[in-house]
């Protein structure tokens, strides 16, 4: 009785120990160089992001970079081709690569402000997984008006002011 017991806690704790170890799943690590970014506000202006993927040297294998999920603010508009064109198919443990990971798109008549969204990259142990999200990015798209409306509204201010004090000397 005592055998069968002892075996019976021995195979729970193996199952246990080796269903943990395959749940485990390998990671990739991305860190975009310029999160945050600035466009003066121009008609078609673009905004490329970099980034930096690392699969640590833990990982049990090659992670497949398989495809992306994203969202941008409205009305900005992202192109992830940068990925499909530059991205590795997959990382090695320990291995790392720099590349443009995609391009946002700022149209005519954006609004001043600013516009966030993120960058996600699906993939695994093998090259049908799309479902397990490796890494998530997010970023920030700054709209700021262009240096010629600065220089509209300092004309504007200082012929105000001029306006101001010649009333105040005539008085």
């Amino acid at each position: 009785m005592k055998n069968k017991l002892t075996l019976a806690v021995m195979t729970v704790l193996l199952a246990v120990g080796l269903s943990s170890a395959v749940a485990h799943a390998d990671t990739v690590t991305f860190t975009l160089t310029n999160p945050t970014q600035s466009i003066s506000g121009q008609a078609g202006g673009t905004l490329t992001y970099e980034v930096t993927a690392s699969a640590p040297g833990s990982n049990g294998a090659a992670v497949n970079l398989n495809g992306e999920v994203f969202t941008a603010g409205a009305p900005l508009t992202l192109d992830p081709s940068d990925f499909f064109a530059n991205a590795p198919f997959f990382l090695n443990p320990g291995d790392s690569a720099i590349f443009d990971l995609f391009t946002v798109t700022v149209p005519a008549g954006t609004l001043v402000g600013n516009y966030s969204g993120s960058f996600s990259v699906v993939g695994g142990a093998t090259s049908d997984d799309v479902t397990d999200v490796l890494s998530t990015v997010n970023f920030v798209a700054v709209v700021t008006p262009e240096p010629g409306s600065f220089l509209l509204l300092g004309t504007g201010l200082a012929g105000v002011l001029t306006t101001l004090k010649r009333k105040r000397l005539c008085n």
